[in-house]
């Protein structure tokens, strides 16, 4: 309980010197929103009394009092370059983004464990010694060139998908599960490189006890022992680990949308940013890095019931 409450106030004094540094980051950015905003129809004096209206003349502190406690109490504000709520502007993103962050996990997770095991079974043969080299070549790969590659030679070559093309899940499933699987793919590829490499070396460690060598007396064949007896062993620090890359796949998520041009949290700040969307900037910023703090949070959590030496440290 005591460790639970620790980790707990950790991630919440994380997540206020966030927002504390966000707002401040922004207040010495050049630019003015109201420019943006009011467009051809610019004049000193309407800045300003648009200014006024919007609360930019008060403090910075009393600004950030202000936002701050919208935000926990859930008023994210209004939007300027969108004008209306930021909480319904955000809505189909988020979906976009945790649907897009789902189903790069769930790759990761289905191609490790199968790839793992192959890789051991085959210890030190060409398949291993192939797979090695590739997984090499994957885990120095970054998200995004992969995502590159793919509109490339999937998009551009081979016409699997439209470069650039957007379906929302709302309007059709199928459509929106064809514009985000090779994004995924180039989320995964990289974790699941690492996963694979990690699940091997276990695997081989674990091939050393006392128990595989009596579980070969009984008559087992390699993969029998690898898979009833090796694998329940020697996939836990797999688990700790694949839980440990949910933050990292999250963020993966959110650069590959860019490469891809898809509307989720990631291509909505960089928009917001642009345009001196403040409202959007900081409630993008606190959600995403609320979410990759939340994921490695219940990550440390769980490993320390996992694992009892962390309970004794």
């Amino acid at each position: 309980m005591r460790y639970f409450a620790r980790k707990s106030s950790a991630l919440l004094a994380t997540l206020f010197v966030i927002s504390l540094l966000a707002f401040l980051a922004f207040q010495v950015v050049p630019g003015d929103p109201t420019v943006k905003m009011l467009g051809s129809e610019y004049t000193p004096e309407r800045a300003e009394a648009l200014r006024e209206t919007l609360g930019l003349n008060d403090h910075a502190l009393v600004r950030y009092a202000k936002w701050l406690g919208g935000f926990v109490s859930g008023d994210f504000g209004m939007s300027y370059s969108y004008h209306m709520p930021v909480a319904s502007l955000l809505t189909g993103k988020m979906t976009t983004t945790a649907l897009l962050s789902a189903l790069a996990f769930c790759i990761t997770v289905l191609t490790s464990i199968p790839g793992g095991l192959v890789l051991a079974r085959h210890e030190g043969g060409i398949v291993d010694r192939v797979m090695i080299v590739v997984n090499q070549i994957m885990m120095s790969v970054p998200p995004f060139f992969i995502g590159i590659i793919f509109t490339s030679v999937f998009g551009l070559g081979l016409k699997l998908f439209i470069a650039g093309e957007f379906i929302s899940f709302a309007d059709s499933r199928w459509g929106f599960f064809r514009c985000i699987v090779f994004p995924a793919l180039a989320i995964a590829l990289p974790k699941s490189a690492m996963t694979i490499k990690l699940l091997r070396s276990s695997i081989l460690a674990e091939l050393g006890e006392d128990y595989v060598r009596t579980a070969y007396s009984r008559g087992n064949s390699r993969l029998q022992v690898l898979q009833v007896h090796v694998l329940r062993n020697a996939v836990m620090p797999v688990i700790t680990f694949l839980a440990m890359t949910l933050g990292d796949i999250v963020a993966g998520s959110i650069i590959i949308e860019q490469v891809f041009t898809i509307p989720g949290l990631g291509r909505l700040l960089l928009l917001a940013i642009g345009n001196r969307d403040y409202p959007v900037v900081l409630t993008v910023v606190m959600l995403i890095s609320a979410l990759i703090l939340t994921v490695n949070f219940l990550a440390d959590v769980a490993y320390q019931y996992i694992d009892p030496r962390v309970r004794l440290q």
